[in-house]
């Protein structure tokens, strides 16, 4: 599945590369260059990062999963429980 980003993401991630080479690189870089730049990334580090993003919520479903049983469970067989307490309390 390839990493793809919006029209207006692209734009932003695009002048952003623009801005880092003005401020911390010797020579600028152009607009079609930064494109390419960021094509690569998105193709050859894009998946690492979707991969571990996915990896991040697989492990917070699981465990969201895991505490459901705490917060929907019910106490099976509990019809006579009820009688039985409230026997005890008159006697």
């Amino acid at each position: 599945m390839p990493i793809e980003l919006n029209k207006e993401a692209r734009q932003q991630a695009i002048a952003s590369i623009e801005r880092y080479f003005r401020e911390n690189m010797d020579e600028p870089i152009g607009n079609i260059a930064a494109g390419g730049l960021l094509g690569y990334f998105l193709e050859e580090i894009g998946p690492a990062i979707y991969n571990q993003a996915v990896a991040d919520v697989q492990e917070r479903m699981q465990l969201r999963v895991a505490e459901l049983d705490i917060e929907v469970h019910e106490q099976a067989f509990g019809y006579w429980r009820k009688y039985d307490q409230a026997a005890r309390k008159r006697r």
